[in-house]
């Protein structure tokens, strides 16, 4: 359980940094954010991997970046709608 919760953090900050490095244009979000964010797109992309039976683990971490780059954009569409 504990190591679990390790590997989505750890997992988690490297998956938001990869989408953050990816998605074009700037994020002026600060590093525990973009951890979250992250974590947040390998628990989404844990549970499309799942549903949709992929079991390469190249490919898990491939739905997991693109989630948190989704997750990326929602932010962003968020954040300029309240300023």
């Amino acid at each position: 359980m504990f190591s679990g919760i390790i590997g989505y953090i750890i997992g988690g900050a490297i998956i938001g940094v990869l989408a953050r490095f990816l998605k074009p244009g700037a994020d002026p979000m600060g590093w525990i954010l973009t951890i979250v964010l992250g974590i947040v797109g390998a628990v989404i992309g844990g549970q499309l991997s799942t549903m949709l039976n992929v079991s390469n683990t190249l490919v898990q971490w491939a739905i997991a970046i693109i989630s948190a780059i989704v997750l990326l954009f929602v932010y962003e569409a968020v954040r300029k709608k309240k300023a």
